[in-house]
């Protein structure tokens, strides 16, 4: 029966680990950032996340070490609060509410009790609001939780970027670029403002800045790909700047270490600049980081650089311009396109990540195992250049092989196409290269998928294309002894009616495959590729087929472009059943014989758990996430729950995870909140929900509704024994049931009727009770007694009649 449940999805990891810049510890052997509503920090020297901070109630938007405690941080958040933390021991130690979204955080040596944040304008004029920055005076008092009132304007109109803000010369100024507009404010109430003006056909719009620790020297970044530096800008209208150009695209990031020898810049090109101070001619470089840089950070000792990049990578470099250690995350590109996947040896999770690459993700330890260079070519970062990409993986039952598809569109001529198999390599751990099928249909792949039963010498895999053609792959040993190891070949191609096949898959043993080709259903015999049947449905083209486990292995599901849920049974070899909803996702769980829809209706995802011999759900879920469910997978569990629980006994072996555009990487949890709103049930008709002991005595059990439908007591007889309760405790309900035991409450109109008749029976009887009281007969039945016998005489026992003829 349906579950009508509430279900908490709960965040599995996947956190953007660069959305602000990090901060690294004074002796370089921790760096923090912030990662969603938490603050992670990691060792320098392992990699490993060793504490994570949590607190904040929405987006953490900076994390920065107090400048007068080095084993202290600060961190600021969506929710209007800055917290401050041991960082070593993960210990809360002082919560500020200042009450306001916060953007950005800074803090200054030369400023003590004093923090600067970037918030929402507390006026607003007739632009609207606008960001300022604000100094928070932090009150010394005693307590966890600590209200912020004393707070000043800075700057007002500060752009919402926080690279664009910085302080210089040990915090005697602070500068500020928004657009065109930089501003320089002395803490001596000094204010000093320039505007450059754009010319024809030049970027110069300010992109971030950075101050020299002890000179007076700023440094901007600009779009246009030059830097500048500004001096004698204490000076009125007496400024200098020097300009300095190697970027071919934006400054995304510019830092000056700790001593002011060097500026370190970087952008797009994935490549870290360092310019020599006032010997800008000598630069030194550390390319191919891998994707564009957005963040620089550079340790209080200057001992250790950090890089953060757009692909969710914060790379440590040693002072030498050396790559020491690498922290990854999930790299959330434009769009998944391959499927979600579970590596069966590792039991990560398998989804293209950067270009080109397929990436392995921990969901248990929430890091990246390790990535798989698929294309193998060297990604240029350049806007409208045509370069390969993954837009399909599948791997086997036993994580043996792994076949991938890689395409590079172009628009005057036809797609290439590449068709890879990778074989497992124990000694090494990873995935090799076995075997490269170029162009392996004339145009684009629709689909591919493994035999899940096949192992060894018999893997065979299935792809479909837009060509009108599947075509079989079998592992083949070699032709000649000089040849190596086996590789894959084209076993058997074929078609139907010249229609475009959509979707391929197995069935849970391999005896079957099921391809559809537009409206059409077909499946084959993988032995002898003999076509066995085809099956019709209502229109629509086939978006996905999907076949039955376990119990339920003799149906196949599909979904259709008309919004149509099938179910076929291949052993009649006829619709069983068949629903409207728009199922943006069917998958089925290996491990058990149930199967998770998503359909997307009114901008959110409703989930439903079903099992296809079942016409109702075991578990249903109104807006399980905001969004489109784009992709999901079953995971296995490593130790299987023991849920008693009907509604949550689907997650007793598997996990569901799944993706949407906003959402990285979530599951439901093992245990469900359930509501009190449940569908009625025979069983739940004659004993009801279990209550605590101390309210049994107070239900009365003639309250309980009667069973007068016959299809329910067909339903109660024929479940089977080992389901029911003990005859015990359902002999003595289910004959009041049957007798339809009257109920001490009961409809108005019904207690019109009895009051009457009630009113006529005591006139008539009000003579007789005096000669029953003289003569001591046998005691008068009471009103609910009457009630009782009279509701007895108008029940219709015909239905218990047919019950005992059929």
């Amino acid at each position: 029966m349906v579950e009508q449940a509430e279900i908490r999805v709960v965040h599995q990891g996947g956190s953007n680990i660069t959305f602000r810049e990090p901060a690294i510890s004074s002796d370089s052997r921790f760096l923090l950032c912030a990662s969603g509503h938490n603050v992670k920090v990691f060792s320098t020297v392992t990699e490993e996340c060793v504490q994570e901070l949590r607190g904040h109630t929405d987006l953490v938007t900076g994390v920065l070490l107090r400048p007068s405690n080095h084993l202290q941080a600060y961190s600021c958040s969506a929710d209007g609060t800055v917290r401050l933390w041991d960082f070593t021991d993960g210990i809360l130690i002082k919560t500020y509410v200042i009450g306001y979204p916060i953007c950005s955080i800074y803090a200054s040596a030369s400023h003590d009790g004093v923090i600067f944040i970037e918030s929402v304008s507390l006026y607003s004029d007739k632009y609207g609001n606008r960001n300022s920055l604000l100094a928070v005076h932090l009150p010394q008092t005693a307590g966890q939780l600590v209200e912020t009132s004393d707070l000043s304007a800075v700057l007002s109109d500060v752009s919402a970027n926080p690279a664009t803000v910085a302080f210089g010369r040990a915090g005697e100024y602070v500068a500020s670029t928004n657009g065109v507009q930089l501003q320089i404010f002395f803490f001596k109430k000094q204010k000093f403002s320039l505007k450059e003006n754009s010319c024809s056909g030049r970027r110069n719009t300010f992109t971030c800045v950075a101050c020299h620790p002890t000179d007076d020297c700023i440094a901007t970044g600009h779009e246009d790909g030059k830097i500048r530096l500004w001096r004698n800008f204490d000076q009125k209208r007496e400024y200098t700047y020097r300009t300095l150009h190697w970027h071919h695209s934006t400054v995304r990031a510019l830092c000056f270490t700790p001593e002011g020898s060097n500026l370190l810049s970087g952008g797009v090109e994935s490549v870290l600049v360092q310019w020599r101070y006032q010997q800008e001619s000598q630069q030194d470089f550390l390319p191919r980081l891998g994707a564009a840089i957005t963040h620089i950070a550079v340790s209080p000792d200057g001992a250790l650089f950090c890089t953060s990049h757009s692909d969710n990578k914060i790379v440590l470099i040693q002072s030498c311009v050396k790559v020491s250690s690498i922290i990854q995350g999930l790299v959330k590109g434009e769009a998944v396109q391959t499927d979600l996947m579970v590596d069966p040896r590792s039991k990560a999770l398998v989804l293209n990540g950067k270009p080109g690459h397929l990436q392995f993700y921990s969901l248990q330890r929430d890091r990246l195992l390790f990535n798989l260079d698929v294309v193998q070519q060297e990604f240029i970062h350049q806007e409208g250049l045509d370069q390969f990409q993954v837009v399909m993986a599948t791997l086997d039952g036993a994580g043996a092989w792994l076949a991938t598809v890689e395409e590079r569109k172009q628009e005057t001529v036809e797609a290439e196409l590449n068709l890879k198999l990778w074989a497992f390599d124990e000694p090494s751990q990873s995935f090799v290269l076995n075997t490269t099928v170029s162009t392996p249909h004339e145009v684009r792949i629709t689909a591919v998928t493994f035999d899940p039963a096949a192992r060894g010498q018999t893997s065979l895999l299935v792809s479909c294309g837009r060509d009108g053609l599947f075509k079989a792959w079998r592992l083949a040993p070699p032709a000649h002894p000089d040849d190596g190891g086996p590789s894959w070949t084209c076993d058997f191609v074929s078609g139907y009616h010249g229609l475009t096949p959509q979707r391929c898959c197995f069935s849970a043993d391999g005896s079957l495959l099921a391809v559809g080709f537009q409206e059409v259903v077909t499946v084959w015999s993988p032995a002898s590729w003999e076509l066995l049947l085809t099956l019709s449905q209502p229109p629509g083209i086939i978006r996905d087929l999907c076949f039955g486990r376990l119990s339920c292995s003799k149906f196949l599901l599909g979904t259709t472009s008309s919004d149509q849920l099938c179910c076929w049974n291949l052993l009649t070899c006829s619709l069983e059943w068949s629903t409207s909803m728009e199922v943006s996702l069917l998958l089925a769980d290996p491990l058990s014989d149930n199967m998770a829809a998503f359909c997307h209706q009114d901008g959110n995802t409703d989930l439903f758990v079903f099992k296809p011999s079942e016409p109702r759900p075991l578990f249903s879920q109104k807006a399980v996430c905001s969004g489109r469910v784009s992709r999901a997978v079953f995971a296995p569990r490593e130790v299987a729950l023991e849920s008693c629980e009907e509604s949550s006994q689907w997650l007793n072996r598997s996990q569901l995870y799944f993706l949407t555009i906003c959402i990285p990487v979530f599951s439901p949890p093992s245990q469900l909140v359930v509501d009190d709103s449940v569908a009625m049930t025979p069983f739940q008709l004659l004993l009801g929900k279990r209550r605590p002991h101390h309210q049994a005595a107070v239900e009365d059990p003639a309250v309980r509704p009667r069973l007068t439908d016959v299809s329910l007591l067909l339903q109660l007889l024929q479940s089977p024994a080992h389901v029911l309760p003990a005859a015990a405790a359902l002999c003595s309900v289910f004959m009041e049931a049957l007798l339809g035991v009257a109920t001490e409450t009961s409809d108005p109109e019904e207690e019109e009727e009895e009051d009457s008749d009630q009113e006529m029976e005591t006139r008539a009887t009000r003579p007789e009770r005096g000669l029953l009281e003289t003569d001591s007969a046998d005691p008068v039945l009471s009103r609910a007694q009457v009630r009782e016998l009279r509701r007895v005489r108008k029940l219709d026992h015909s239905w218990f009649s047919s019950l005992l003829d059929s």
